[in-house]
C-alpha cells in the first residue's frame, strides 16, 4: 500500500514514506537498506579489488560497540538533520534527501575508505528520507527514527568487526 498525495514523499511505501509506527519503520529499512549496501559494497568490491576496507582496528569491546552502534549514528543523524533542514530551505526534499545522502554517504564515508561510499550511500538515503517524513511529527522523532535505523544497521557488521575474529 502506498501513501496517500500528502506528505514530503507520497510516492513511497507507508512505512517510509508517512511518520507512523517507528517500531516497525525502522526494522523494514533494515530489511530494505542492507541488502542492497551488501550489493553496491560487492559492486565496489569488484570494481576496486585492492581498495582498503574500512580500518576498525582503534575499536575494541564495549566501548567499540558503543562508539558505532551508539555514538556514530546519534552524532552523524545530528549532523545529517540539520544540513537536511538547511538544504530544505532551499531545494525539494527528495533533492535535500539526495544531498544527505551523496554527502554523507558518498563523501564523507568515502573519505575514511575510498569505496566505503559505495556501500553506504544508499542507507544514508533512506536515512535522509527518514529525517525528513518524521520532521512532520517533530524535531525529535526526525532525530530518533533515523538514529535508531542507523544503529539497527551498524549493530550487525559492528558484532563481525569486534566479535567475529573470536568466532
Amino acid at each position: 500500500m502506498t501513501s496517500d498525495k500528502s506528505g514530503p514523499f507520497p510516492q513511497l511505501p507507508d512505512w517510509l514514506g508517512k511518520p507512523q509506527r517507528f517500531w516497525l519503520a525502522s526494522p523494514l529499512a533494515i530489511l530494505f537498506t542492507i541488502p542492497v549496501a551488501l550489493l553496491f559494497g560487492l559492486i565496489g568490491q569488484q570494481l576496486f579489488p585492492a581498495a582498503a576496507p574500512p580500518n576498525f582496528d582503534h575499536l575494541a569491546g564495549l566501548a567499540g560497540l558503543f562508539a558505532l552502534v551508539v555514538f556514530a549514528p546519534v552524532t552523524e543523524t545530528i549532523i545529517l538533520g540539520a544540513v537536511l533542514m538547511i538544504a530544505q530551505r532551499f531545494v525539494s526534499p527528495w533533492t535535500a534527501a539526495w544531498i544527505g545522502a551523496i554527502g554523507f554517504g558518498g563523501i564523507a564515508h568515502s573519505l575514511a575508505a575510498p569505496t566505503w561510499g559505495l556501500s553506504i550511500w544508499f542507507p544514508f538515503l533512506i536515512f535522509s528520507i527518514q529525517f525528513i517524513v518524521w520532521r512532520q511529527r517533530g524535531l525529535l522523532w526526525a532525530f530518533f527514527v533515523p538514529a535508531l535505523t542507523h544503529a539497527l544497521h551498524n549493530l550487525g557488521p559492528a558484532l563481525l568487526v569486534l566479535y567475529g575474529p573470536a568466532i
